[in-house]
């Protein structure tokens, strides 16, 4: 029996990967145009960045995480997300020795062990932003604004942003205690896991999917009752500048995101027609995260864009990623005759050492043959070399549009293309 990858996981095939090219390059690009730069860390990490900073309770910790010991007994983990790594780095890398905010960025693959379903994978590709090193609310907005860009770019419709305060320690302490006092007159009917986060993390339910807690949760008291002064008006600043740039969005005191770093700004982009994993992308401030795994107390912001959910959404709206990806020249000849086949072979090796793309047959078929795939792969010119021709040093150069064709010296091709 054939071997098959594992549950979970996917093959991206060559007509898909050109699709994921585009799109990645779109993040490169905003990326040079907002000013972040790119940073890389390892698939795995020790197993304790992520039970200080994503949180010992969360899911993520306690039951999705890709854990093992190496052969030199130390506890390892293939990175579940991206932020943690990356302020390990840069706490590592003594990045607040540079000018600060540090605006960084990464993509890349990251693994978490759910059970699979549309929009849910166990190796999954995300793309994330962050500022690192400053409190204003225009890092959360230019955050913000980022993802909405990007999205809209991607041509994608019915964007829907979810906005929320989760307030900082000193708010959220006397939040929690109202909100377990307003929680345990239905302990008993809240779900298991909910039951379990009780008293270790009650915001937690809130941001419950099962009907039973919403229902609940419907008149929890707000934690924007709750924040204190610094909170409230970093929070008001963040909606005044979206307003300010157009962006629209809905408060929702129920979104409390998933990992105990939040504070301050929470925000999830969702859209319609991709099932009840709806969240395009999602961030916000963590200000306590850089402390929390061993550096100095640095503020910071980010947002993790999901480049699957990019796919399903666009495929749901039935929008596709345009490529432009054209082939430059395709080389014709009769590769039988050894000396057509070298002189072919050559001058494919030869454009693309000159940046054109090239390609060429490798079994025997007929001129008309090639000529159709040349076709079919769109390509902008033919260069078809025949006995004839390679006795005298030319080809012909075809232009596939105009259908004009050119006998010419070899030596000339290159140049002629450039014109």
């Amino acid at each position: 029996m054939a071997i098959k990858k594992p549950r979970g996981v996917n093959d991206f095939l060559p007509t898909v990967t050109s699709k994921w090219r585009a799109v990645e390059g779109l993040g490169h690009q905003m990326c040079a145009e907002y000013g972040f730069g790119e940073i890389r860390t390892p698939l795995f990490e020790e197993t304790e960045l992520f039970s200080r900073s994503v949180g010992e309770h969360t899911d993520i910790v306690q039951k999705e995480m890709y854990t093992f010991a190496d052969q030199g007994g130390r506890s390892l983990t293939l990175r579940p997300e991206f932020t943690a790594s990356l302020c390990r780095a840069y706490v590592e890398n003594k990045l607040y020795g540079l000018p600060q905010p540090q605006k960084l960025y990464c993509l890349g693959p990251l693994f978490r062990y759910e059970r699979p379903q549309a929009g849910r994978f166990r190796q999954f590709h995300q793309f994330n932003i962050e500022i690192i090193g400053t409190l204003s609310p225009l890092a959360d907005t230019e955050c913000i604004v980022f993802a909405w860009d990007f999205y809209n770019r991607l041509h994608i419709k019915d964007l829907q942003l979810r906005l929320n305060s989760v307030g900082c320690p000193v708010c959220r302490a006397p939040y929690r205690a109202a909100l377990r006092e307003y929680l345990r007159p239905s302990l008993a009917e809240l779900c298991p896991s909910c039951q379990g986060r009780f008293d270790r993390a009650p915001l937690r339910v809130l941001d419950c999917k099962s009907e039973i807690c919403q229902n609940i949760c419907n008149n929890a008291p707000r934690i924007g009752d709750y924040l204190c002064e610094e909170c409230s008006t970093h929070y008001n600043a963040v909606k005044r500048m979206l307003s300010c740039s157009d962006i629209p969005y809905m408060e929702d005191s129920s979104l409390v995101r998933g990992l105990d770093y939040y504070t301050k700004t929470v925000f999830e982009i969702c859209a319609t027609g991709i099932g009840a994993q709806n969240a395009l992308c999602g961030g916000g401030r963590y200000d306590g995260l850089i402390e929390a795994i061993g550096g100095e107390h640095t503020p910071a912001m980010g947002v993790a864009l999901g480049l699957e959910r990019v796919f399903s959404v666009l495929a749901s709206q039935n929008e596709d990623i345009e490529l432009k990806e054209t082939l430059d020249v395709f080389v014709v000849c009769d590769i039988n005759n050894a000396l057509t086949a070298q002189i072919a072979f050559t001058l494919a090796v030869s454009l693309r050492q000159s940046g054109f793309s090239a390609l060429m047959e490798y079994e025997a078929k007929s001129i008309k043959s090639q000529l159709k795939t040349a076709n079919r792969l769109q390509a902008s010119y033919t260069v078809i070399i025949g006995e004839e021709e390679a006795n005298k040093g030319t080809a012909q150069v075809k232009n596939m549009e105009s259908g004009e064709q050119t006998e010419m010296p070899l030596n000339e091709i290159k140049q002629f293309l450039l014109i």
